[in-house]
């Protein structure tokens, strides 16, 4: 059975599956899907040379894979990001 999603759902979903830092797990997790659904979803919605490149950028990557990579406390975030604190943020 295919998922209906809003063009805004699917742009978000894409968006997320290329991003290098957010696991498939965070986009099951907001939509549902596994990672072959979104694969056939990414398939789907792409051209056939983007949806290549974005299969070997994916492919074997431990930050989209939560058990490969290192997530603390179930939150999907860069250990180099940095917090924002008394809403300043610094300025060079």
């Amino acid at each position: 059975m295919e998922k209906e999603f809003t063009a805004s759902e699917l742009d978000r979903i894409i968006q997320m599956a290329w991003e290098d830092r957010t696991p498939f797990e965070a986009i099951q997790m907001q939509f549902g899907l596994k990672e072959k659904e979104v694969i056939t979803l990414m398939r789907a919605h792409m051209k056939a040379s983007s949806f290549r490149m974005w299969r070997k950028r994916t492919n074997g990557r431990a930050t989209k894979h939560q058990l490969i990579g290192n997530l603390e406390n179930g939150r999907f975030k860069c250990s180099r990001q940095r917090t924002i604190s008394n809403n300043k943020v610094s300025k060079r």
